[in-house]
This record gives structure tokens, C-alpha cells and sequence, in this order.
């Protein structure tokens, strides 16, 4: 398989857990190529995309003691860079750029499009991403999900934590815990609001907390559909927000039942890849811009994600 990463700037990706790092290894280990430009290095020449690329040849890496993975300062050489036709040289493109969906990550979609319609499978498909948000697809499926609110009025998201006593206040384009707050019942609670919603001119989720948390909130690791695997991460002591993976989790039938519902819309949109978040048996998200996780848990627990996936795609698609 010849796999082209659109990504941000490797220097700023940490390999010991990069999920995007895990995918490429994965195909290198399988006997894949890879190869990585940024968005920026897209183009479109008489109707056709090209990338200036640059082949990577990551160095060998190990298992550490947590979920992180060891390896060399310098974890990869790179060959000179190369102006090529993404259509034709690549067999998969993994849109792999960090959200929040900004207007760089958008004019990224619009211009893979032009490759997906050529028959060369973007992962995910650059109009699914675009379609689905993943902090508003869960609410399609309001029977799985814990209460929500989503709002820019202060006032309707005052009423909600009244209502729940306490809930779990995210904005709506956030993510890596960026801006989550838990908002309890009481007298702060309406300067936190106001805050989250930036005056009530930004929408913000609100969603009832879930106590049993503690006891982990599962990643769903979703693939065509299908889940490939899961794990368990828990908040710390000091920190309501989720860690990092702990332990694997077992997929039960409210899990399966969860993808059953979810895996028409996924297919639709050419969502070949998601981490579905679930606390308790409700559905909290559905990540689909750049899903993470498996590297980590991969080091963690010694299990084969990132291949899996990998392995799954290339059903799909050309060999190297």
C-alpha cells in the first residue's frame, strides 16, 4: 500500500503517541510506503491534485512501560521531496490534520475531494468530515446519549445545570479537553456559563455528568463500521477530564448496539475510521477528523490497532 499522511508539521508531532505516527508505522511495518506533506503542500494543476511528499522511513520503536512508545531523538529520515499526482501514485490518503475544523482544515477538504471522486480512498472522506461533526453526531441518536443542551444562551444552559446538577460543559468546535468545564449547581455557575459562551454569542454543549465515569469512560475503536477494538480511560484525582488509556474494555451489547445505530451514517459519509466516546452505555461523542488512541493503547496493552486498521484499509485498496 503506497499511503500519502496529510498532517501538521512533523516536528510538532510527538511519536511516542501520535496516533497518526502509529498509522504510519503500521504501513511501514506491513510493507507499505510512506509518504507525508502538509496541507500546504496541495495543489491543483489542470483538474488533478498534487503533493509535494516526502517519503519517510521511521526508525525502529519499542513498548515502554505505560502507554507510551520509546524511540531514537531523530525517529525517522526523510527523502527529498517529490511533486507528485495523489491520484496516481497513492493507494489510500489519511486526512490526519488535529481539529478543530478551521478554515485550513476545510480548503484541505475541498481540494481531496477532487481525489476521493477519482477513486483514491481519503480516510476519512472529505464531505463525511465536513458533514458529521463530531460533538453534534451523537445528538442524532438522542435515545443513546446522556441529557444535553446545546446553546448560546447562558440563561437555557443555567436552567440545564439546575435541572442535572452538574454537567459537563464543552464548546462546540473544542477538543483535547480544551475549554471543558464542570459546572455544578451553584452560585458560580452563571459567570462559568457566560463565560463558555462568550457572553451568549458562541454555542456550547452542556451535557449531564455522568458519575460513573470514574469507573471509565470506553473508546470504541470503529473501522467500515466495524469495532476493531476498545480501552478504558479514566479521569485522574486531580483532573475530572479523561486520561490516557488504562486498560482494555470489554465491548458489551450496548456498545454493539450503539455501532449498529450509527454505522448507516458512518458508511454514508465514507467514515472509515472513528473513536466513539461512551460513558456508562451512552454515546457522549463520535470523533471523526482525526480519531487517536491506538497508538497509545497499542504501547499500553500490547494489542494491534493501528495495524488492524490498517490491514482493513488495504482490503479496500492497492498494494504496495
Amino acid at each position: 500500500m503506497r499511503a500519502l499522511f496529510v498532517t501538521d508539521p512533523l516536528p510538532g508531532l510527538d511519536p511516542a503517541i501520535d496516533a497518526s505516527v502509529g498509522l504510519m508505522a503500521a504501513t511501514q511495518d506491513l510493507g507499505g510506503w510512506v509518504s507525508v506533506c502538509g496541507p500546504e503542500d496541495l495543489a491543483v494543476v489542470d483538474g488533478r491534485v498534487q503533493a509535494r511528499a516526502v517519503r519517510l522511513e521511521l526508525h525502529e520503536r519499542a513498548r515502554g512501560t505505560d502507554h507510551r512508545w520509546l524511540l531514537p531523538p531523530r525517529w525517522y529520515d526523510a527523502a527529498r521531496a517529490r511533486l507528485l499526482d495523489v491520484a496516481d501514485r497513492f493507494d489510500v490518503v489519511h486526512l490526519r490534520i488535529d481539529p478543530p475544523v478551521t478554515a485550513r482544515y476545510l480548503h484541505t477538504t475541498y481540494l481531496l475531494d477532487l481525489v476521493d471522486r477519482l477513486g483514491t480512498r481519503v480516510v476519512n472522506r472529505p464531505s463525511g468530515v465536513r458533514a458529521l461533526h463530531e460533538k453534534l453526531i451523537a445528538l442524532h441518536f438522542p435515545e443513546l446519549c446522556p441529557a444535553t443542551v446545546v446553546s448560546a444562551c447562558p440563561a437555557t444552559l443555567r436552567e440545564f445545570v439546575a435541572k442535572v446538577g452538574t454537567a459537563v460543559v464543552k464548546p462546540v468546535d473544542g477538543f483535547a479537553g480544551n475549554g471543558v468545564w464542570l459546572v455544578e449547581d451553584g452560585p458560580a455557575a452563571t459567570a462559568l456559563l457566560e463565560s463558555a459562551t462568550r457572553g451568549g454569542r458562541t454555542h456550547a454543549i452542556a451535557q449531564e455528568h455522568l458519575a460513573s465515569v470514574s469507573a471509565g469512560n470506553k473508546r470504541l475503536f470503529v473501522v467500515d463500521g466495524q469495532i476493531a477494538g476498545a480501552v478504558l480511560r479514566r479521569p485522574s484525582h486531580e483532573d475530572f477530564r479523561i486520561g490516557p488509556p488504562v486498560a482494555a474494555a470489554p465491548v458489551n451489547a450496548a456498545d454493539a448496539a450503539i455501532v449498529d445505530a450509527l454505522r448507516p451514517l458512518l458508511i454514508e459519509h465514507g467514515i472509515a475510521v472513528a473513536g466513539l466516546d461512551v460513558i456508562d452505555d451512552c454515546l457522549i461523542e463520535v470523533n471523526v477528523t482525526c480519531p487517536g488512541g491506538m497508538h497509545k493503547t497499542d504501547a499500553l496493552l500490547g494489542t494491534d490497532l493501528s495495524r488492524t486498521i490498517v490491514r482493513r484499509l488495504s482490503s479496500q485498496g492497492g498494494s504496495p
